[in-house]
């Protein structure tokens, strides 16, 4: 089950109309889809993932509402080519929520999870048509010392890089979610709750999918796709993320397109950290185009 992080924050961020056109861009299990296109009545939502797997689930999750919902597998830096083919110009809101799904956190075949073992493979798209990324087996096992602590370091913020990719290197051949963990268990005390592999397994995912290319695609094309009195609402879940959001979204206003309607970061309430507590991390900003 998957919880939808900060819902009522972003219908309201989103400021849905029953006839307008918005786009999730991260349908993920459909929970902030199909709460927007309950609100709709001659609208529709374009959702967007780039795991056919979570696709699929979300169909299922939103069947109630399908007739005002249209499923794309696609990438952030496909979402005009996906407008294109619905033959919509431009969005009355947009939705991003960057965090994973639970269902892909948890599963122990995708590879993403430090509880259960699985092959280290982290990718979104896997099986689907946009299934070209390396796994993160291959980074791990073909990238150069220096390279995996740079990419450790400047993706993970870990500042223990260094050391985790000796000890990589030196263990190679690694193969599956669990080897890793143990590995830098071992070189890394643990301190607080966090495992000390959680960076370096953040780091990966994000190198595997891209994920910051297809963030700086997104923003870049906000402008174009979302239409003036229109809004992009996005969720972050790491500080690397949030920066890049925020000075997007500031870049956006000193050039007179849009209006930062969240001048500071919006965080959920208690009570939802509390019924949900992997939202605790979760960050919105939001801005209206001008």
């Amino acid at each position: 089950m998957h919880v939808p992080v900060m819902l009522a924050e972003c219908l309201d961020y989103l400021n849905v109309q029953p006839g307008g056109v918005y786009a999730d861009l991260t349908a993920g299990l459909g929970g902030h889809t199909g709460a927007i296109a309950r609100r709709l009545s001659s609208g529709l939502v374009i959702a967007c993932d780039r795991d056919a797997e979570s696709i699929e689930l979300a169909r299922r999750n939103t069947a109630d509402c399908a007739d005002r919902i249209r499923f794309h597998q696609a990438l952030f830096s496909q979402v005009e080519e996906t407008l294109a083919a619905e033959k919509i110009t431009q969005l009355d809101g947009l939705l991003a929520d960057l965090g994973a799904s639970k269902y892909q956190l948890t599963e122990g075949g995708r590879g993403f999870s430090l509880m259960a073992d699985g092959p280290l493979d982290m990718r979104m798209s896997r099986g689907g048509r946009m299934g070209q990324e390396r796994t993160a087996a291959e980074i791990v096992n073909q990238e150069p010392e220096r390279d995996l602590a740079g990419l450790i370091y400047g993706l993970g913020e870990e500042r223990r890089s260094r050391r985790i990719a000796r000890a990589i290197v030196r263990a190679r051949p690694i193969q599956t979610t669990g080897q890793l963990a143990k590995l830098i268990e071992g070189v890394v005390p643990r301190t607080g709750k966090l495992h000390p592999a959680t960076r370096t397994f953040m780091a990966l995912r994000l190198a595997v999918n891209r994920e910051m290319e297809e963030l700086d695609a997104l923003l870049e094309a906000i402008p174009r796709v979302v239409k003036k009195g229109g809004r992009a609402v996005i969720l972050t879940f790491m500080s690397l993320e949030d920066r890049k959001v925020k000075h997007g979204f500031q870049a956006m206003a000193k050039a007179g397109q849009a209006e930062l309607l969240t001048r500071h970061v919006v965080k959920p309430q208690a009570a939802e950290i509390r019924s949900n507590p992997p939202s605790r991390s979760a960050q919105l900003r939001a801005v209206e185009l001008l």
